[in-house]
């Protein structure tokens, strides 16, 4: 089974703490790493997690409030620093342009290496990546300033060709390869075989959901529908209800009803305030809604089966 994986590496909201960094999260799909996020610190939960940085080639900011970009800049130069060559892509708000080039042009930085930014639009649902195994979408948030959330989906594979079919044939390359697409198989005496009767269907593509600062918004239900996984943020727990709404931040109660509503099969909450030394009331008051939560903890990494 190809790798569908995601490693927390900042599941606080503004104020670091020593065991909780602000937002980051790293998605390693069929061994492609892409960034989620990127707080202060997050080199280092880079470095605590073994993972190569020059390895990430595309980075996606949700918005531009400073618990969820303030540590790309040192990323950006750190690569530069390593000896980076290929790409970056970034993937934000038009502003954070503005930041890096000022921030570059200050230090009289020239990188070493290409970075793309390719503007999002926080009003618009639309698909802002593609490649191979992947679809990055991108969609609007409800918060006091521009968010949007993602939505990385894993193309569908091609179906297995039975083992039993294949026993006592010698198919060429170029036969194999028009039966995974989908094609009949006629055999040398002109006998037909369809694709559904030689063929299982391959496993389920896998989904994860990203939904940072928002308050609760129904809208992003149709849009995370089923997903495998979704982060949603929980800010405060119910006793603090009026405080999430204020600020426009969800509730831990609010992410699981969201979770359940749109039939999703986990959640993971996140981007917990700094009142909170233990996350244990949080975890029952989601999990009191939605019995399928989990936390997200600085280092965890959760595997996202097809089984699941």
């Amino acid at each position: 089974m190809k790798t569908f994986a995601v490693t927390v590496l900042g599941s606080g909201a503004a104020i670091p703490l020593l065991q909780r960094n602000p937002s980051a999260h790293l998605l390693n799909i069929h061994e492609n790493l892409y960034l989620v996020d990127c707080a202060e610190g997050t080199q280092l939960q880079l470095r605590k997690s073994r993972v190569r940085m020059q390895r990430i080639d595309h980075i996606f900011i949700s918005h531009l409030h400073g618990d969820h970009y303030f540590g790309l800049l040192g990323l950006i130069t750190s690569l530069h620093l390593l000896g980076r060559t290929k790409e970056l892509y970034v993937f934000a708000h038009a502003k954070l342009k503005e930041i890096i080039d000022i921030h570059l042009d200050a230090s009289n930085t020239v990188l070493r290496y290409p970075m793309l930014f390719q503007e999002i639009n926080p009003e618009k649902h639309e698909m802002i990546f593609e490649n191979d195994s992947v679809t990055v979408e991108s969609f609007p948030l409800n918060h006091n300033f521009p968010v949007n959330g993602f939505l990385f989906r894993e193309k569908p594979a091609r179906p297995n060709i039975r083992a039993d079919f294949l026993e006592n044939r010698q198919l060429s390359n170029i036969e194999l390869q028009k039966i995974k697409k989908g094609e009949n198989y006629i055999d040398p005496e002109g006998n037909i075989y369809f694709n559904q009767d030689i063929t299982t269907p391959p496993p389920p593509p896998r989904s994860y959901a990203y939904c940072s600062d928002t308050a609760y918004y129904e809208p992003v239900i149709p849009v995370i529908k089923g997903a495998d996984l979704l982060y949603h943020e929980a800010t405060f727990m119910e006793d603090k209800a009026q405080d999430a709404a204020d600020k426009f931040h969800s509730t831990a109660a609010q992410a699981a009803t969201i979770a359940k509503l749109a039939g999703v099969k986990r959640l993971m909450i996140g981007h917990y305030s700094a009142r909170y030394k233990t996350l244990g009331a949080l975890l029952n008051e989601a999990k009191a809604v939605f019995p399928e939560t989990i936390l997200a903890d600085d280092g965890k990494v959760v595997i996202v089966n097809q089984e699941e």
